[in-house]
């Protein structure tokens, strides 16, 4: 039987986060009714022409920056022609020979093995309209609707070079940069209202192969489940028609989440057919280096910087480190907590912020930035745990209380109010474990007859005794040196 390669490389059109078109002033706003959005500019009437934003170029130097790509001095602009109801132009206007950003990298996590992405390019378009198919009112059964509001809504298109190996691969690398738009403040993310969208170039070929095999395009991919789910079953299709004796067509294929399965849409165009020239009604961009160094200034602490730091510095593991930098919101939550607790406590913390806000806010479909519990809160609870205060049981009932008080009380004030301090004074224990032992002569004789749940017994009575207020570890302690 033959061993086959996959061979997946993937172009992504990242929505820019600017209130403005990329060549009109129209508001990028997502939500408001069809065509109320969309200008002479947009739709390109005679006499009108396009002025670029400087907001969508700053967003391109900031990603290049961020994938250690070079950043044009000088850039153009094209017309891309071709003929679709939402493009009432008759072409789009997008970069072809001189983009904006060429080359960079971005690092994956695929299990337990890193891998480096090489990119191609990223360049700035403009988008077109959007097709109505559904929900247009009784009146218009059978007929397509045009919302031409995304129409001019600023794009960067980001290429990957054919570096991937798997769906695996290819949702770890779309994961990574979806993190990384949204870390470095480009992009809002939002897959389903379109913010971020995958296109998969997906082909096979024999193993140990050099050439590539003819590929086909998975368009419009707004989900991580969807691009894994395409990609798996594209792969299989390739093989099995390659297999029975068929070829693969270059073509643009949809993937239908319904039935799992991607179908042709149209013979897939190169370059020459869009026949592409610089727009004759835009100047050539150009960008200075002085303009360049600003924005690196402004740059945050780039996702893998903050995560070998981490590492580093608190002694996380590259798992832990990984999570905590999701997002940014997330890894400045986990560090302002870390403020509060100590960096002793790195990694209780962590568990913290992991496991228990983290079951938090899934339960309530809440974003880091909605935490109930702030990062200062979080921080002086942990902060108690350390230092003996409290028990990690009665932590969770100090938490939940946290969660509930909107951001007024602190871990103290509760503790406080509540009584909750845990008891670790050793005569105090000692007297309680006397008392005990005395009440429980059938408990200590089947100790020391070597049955051991009756320890564990011993110190769940004096654990309800005390209303869990007791030290466990304390408790122990001493119950073994009475017992003897």
């Amino acid at each position: 039987m033959k061993h086959w390669e996959v061979v997946i490389g993937i172009e992504t059109h990242v929505q820019l986060s600017t209130a403005s078109k990329i060549f009109s002033g129209s508001s990028t706003a997502f939500g408001s009714a069809p065509n109320l959005q969309a200008n002479a500019v947009d739709i390109a009437l005679p006499g009108v022409l396009p002025v670029l934003n400087r907001a969508a170029v700053e967003c391109a130097i900031r990603f290049g920056l961020a994938v250690g790509g070079e950043v044009a001095a000088r850039s153009v602009f094209a017309r891309k022609n071709y003929f679709y109801p939402d493009l009432p132009k008759g072409y789009q206007i997008s970069q072809y020979e001189l983009p904006v950003v060429c080359g960079g990298s971005l690092p994956i996590q695929c299990g337990e093995n890193e891998k480096l992405i090489s990119l191609t390019r990223a360049h700035l378009e403009e988008d077109a309209g959007k097709s109505l198919h559904e929900g247009l009112g009784p009146t218009a059964q059978g007929r397509s609707g045009i919302d031409l509001n995304r129409a001019g809504t600023p794009l960067l298109e980001i290429v990957s070079e054919p570096d991937m190996r798997s769906a695996a691969e290819a949702v770890a690398y779309a994961r990574a940069l979806h993190a990384l738009v949204r870390w470095i403040g480009i992009c809002d993310g939002n897959m389903q209202e379109g913010s971020f969208r995958c296109d998969a170039n997906v082909s096979v070929r024999p193993a140990g192969e050099v050439r590539l095999g003819t590929r086909r395009e998975i368009k419009n991919l707004n989900s991580f489940r969807f691009l894994q789910q395409a990609i798996d079953y594209e792969v299989q299709w390739q093989i099995a028609t390659i297999e029975d004796g068929g070829s693969i067509e270059q073509s643009t294929v949809l993937f239908d989440p319904a039935s799992g399965e991607t179908r042709a849409m149209r013979s897939k165009e190169d370059a020459h057919d869009y026949r592409y020239f610089p727009d004759p009604d835009l100047l050539p961009l150009i960008v200075d280096r002085q303009w360049v160094e600003q924005v690196r200034a402004e740059l945050p602490e780039l996702p893998a910087a903050r995560r070998a730091r981490l590492i580093a510095d608190c002694g996380l593991s590259a798992y832990d480190a990984g999570v905590l930098t999701a997002s940014l919101d997330l890894a400045n939550y986990y560090e302002a907590t870390l403020a509060t607790a100590g960096k002793e406590n790195a990694k209780i913390c962590a568990n913290w912020v992991m496991v228990d806000l983290a079951a938090r806010l899934n339960r309530e479909d809440r974003e880091i930035g909605q935490s109930p519990v702030s990062a200062t809160q979080l921080g002086g609870l942990i902060a108690r745990i350390a230092d003996g205060t409290i028990s990690t049981s009665m932590a969770r009932k100090v938490f939940d209380e946290l969660c509930n008080s909107g951001h007024t009380s602190s871990a103290d004030e509760i503790i406080a109010r509540q009584g909750l301090q845990q008891i670790s004074d050793d005569s105090a224990l000692t007297a309680l474990i006397d008392d005990l032992l005395a009440a429980n002569p059938g408990m200590v004789a089947e100790f020391r007859s070597g049955k051991e749940k009756a320890f564990n017994a011993l110190v769940g009575q004096v654990m309800k005794a005390t209303r869990g207020q007791a030290n466990p570890q304390r408790v122990s302690e001493l119950l073994r040196r009475r017992l003897g």
